[in-house]
Parts: structure tokens; sequence; C-alpha cells
């Protein structure tokens, strides 16, 4: 299986590296969604199973078991389907529903879970059924964005590839939700170029940095738990968007550079241009952008759903 796995390696890292137009700094977004199965996940699920392999927990007859409603969801899948291997991805209604066809196509079987957890997301309520699922299936493996090293380990070639583009390079901006990204990506830029600051961008409602749950509505950016490989990130700032920020962010970047981007991009690219705004010096900043835009036409891109976002937003803060 191994054999196999590795002829994707070729069709995973080594993405494009673009410059933006902006008149505050040099800013340039790193395009994740150029990776195998369309986004920055392709590093961590390929690290989570290619040493799951290797270290003896996934044979031929392997069950893998997934929490996600997005981006790494489909990235195990494909991988699995390529190697053959059994895949469950426990998922929520936030996920989109292009994605849950795709995975209903290529997955040996879809859990979908419909009860919020005590902090208003879905998060907890899928791991709990992670956990039993894996309790009930013989020879089983969790593919753990969450809290396998090898999630975060798997983005240090991304690391590698930021630093030798950059001969100088003062802030990293990336998006955080299972944290495996900015955990890797800060573990290696650090060992070797500590000067360079590592911004984490999150959203309102997210607890990762400890902040009050609040009932979030847009997928692929924040958690309801602080993902336990995180505390191995070194994050110099933070930056929390709200989502109605989300949607704006993702609407200037498709207007202003012509890159339609999902709904971490978006978040990323406002917090760079604010922080840009704010800076008296023109520094020059390395956004990640890790998915489409095209998994969020029936959300963020639609501006009826965003109006009625804006509406149960108002609503929560009256309560």
């Amino acid at each position: 299986m191994l054999n196999e796995l590795e002829k994707l390696a070729a069709f995973i890292g080594n993405t494009p590296l673009i410059e933006l137009k902006n008149n505050d700094a040099n800013l340039f977004a790193k395009l994740e969604y150029n990776n195998f199965t369309g986004s920055s996940k392709d590093r961590a699920s390929f690290s989570i199973i290619y040493n799951g392999i290797r270290d003896g927990k996934i044979n031929e007859d392997t069950t893998i078991i997934a929490s996600s409603s997005g981006n790494l969801a489909i990235s195990v899948a494909s991988i699995c389907k390529r190697l053959k291997l059994k895949f469950i991805p426990v998922i929520d209604p936030n996920i989109n529903s292009a994605y849950e066809t795709l995975l209903n196509l290529i997955s040996y079987e879809v859990v979908k879970v419909t009860e919020r957890d005590y902090t208003g997301g879905y998060l907890l309520t899928r791991i709990e059924t992670v956990d039993r699922l894996q309790a009930e299936t013989p020879n089983s493996f969790i593919a753990d964005q969450y809290g396998d090293p090898n999630n975060y380990k798997g983005y240090a070639g991304l690391g590698e590839e930021i630093l030798s583009s950059f001969k100088d390079l003062d802030y990293i901006f990336t998006a955080v939700s299972s944290s495996g990204a900015i955990t890797g990506i800060s573990s290696y830029i650090k060992q070797r170029r500590p000067e360079i600051k590592i911004i984490g961008v999150d959203v309102e409602g997210s607890v990762i940095f400890n902040a009050k749950p609040v009932k979030r509505y847009i997928s692929g950016i924040g958690a309801s738990r602080i993902p336990p490989i995180i505390e191995n990130a070194i994050i110099d700032d933070v930056v929390i968007v709200s989502q109605l920020d989300i949607i704006r962010g993702c609407f200037e970047l498709l207007n202003e550079q012509a890159i339609f981007a999902g709904a971490s991009s978006g978040a990323v690219y406002l917090a760079a241009k604010n922080h840009a705004k704010a800076n008296t010096v023109k520094a020059t900043s390395l956004m990640i952008f890790p998915d489409k835009g095209h998994t969020y036409l029936d959300t963020i891109y639609n501006k009826e759903w965003g109006a009625e976002l804006a509406v149960k937003l108002k609503e929560t803060e009256l309560v």
C-alpha cells in the first residue's frame, strides 16, 4: 500500500505562490487548493495514512474513520478509495451539499450527526460518534486530525516551500480549525527563522483561543474544543473575525484579486489587509489559502444565505 500511496506524493505540495495587489504591504498567497483533492488537508491526510500504514496500524482490511465535514473527509476518502480501504466519515449539517454528495459516492459509509453539543456546535458530537464507531468496528483506525501529531508533521513540506520562496518574510497568516497547518508551519518555521511572526486567524464563537463558545454556521474555520496538537504551535498573535466579516473577506478577495476561495481564505485575507493598514512599515506577509470557494456557493457566496445569517446572529445578540 505504501508504494501505491507514494505515487500520490508528486501531486501534493509545491503549490503556487502568487503576489497580490495591495498598497499597504507586500502580500503573497500560497494557493493550497492546487493539491491533489483541492485543499491543504491533503498534506495532513497523506501523512496520517502513510504513517498509520508504516507503523502497522493500517492494513488492507482496516476501516478508516474520521470526524470531518469538509476537506479532510474528502482527502481521506480519496486516498482510501485509491488504496481500496473502507472509509467512514462522520459529518454534520454544516457540510455543503456537494461534499456530502461526493462523500456518499466514494466512502464505504457516511454517518451524519444532527445533535449539537453543549457549545452549540457539532464537533464534540462527531468525536463521540467516531469513538463509538471505532469501539464497534474491528480493525479500525481513526484518522484523527485533532490529536495525531502526523497531522501537523505533514505540513513540514509547506514550511520548507515557504522558506525556499522568501529571502525576507515578516508575517504568515493562517486560519485555525484542527490546527494542523498552523502547528506544522510554525514549528518548522520558528526553528529556522524565528523572526518570522505567525498570526493565527480564528472566528468568533470558536474556543481554540479560550473564547466563549457561540453557535457557528460557517464550516472550515474554528472549533468547539481546543485541538490537542495546537500545544505544539508557536503563535505570535491571534486575529478573531466575525462570521459576517468572513463573508466580506471572501467577496473582497474575489473582487479585488480574482481569487475564488473558501471561508478560511476570506478570513485570512481580511485579517492580513487590516493588519497591513494598521502597520506603519510596509511588511511582507504570506497568507495560506487552503481551499477553493465552489463548496461555499450555497452559503458564503449566496447573498440570501448571508442575509439570513445576519438576522440569526442579530437575534442571538438580543437574547
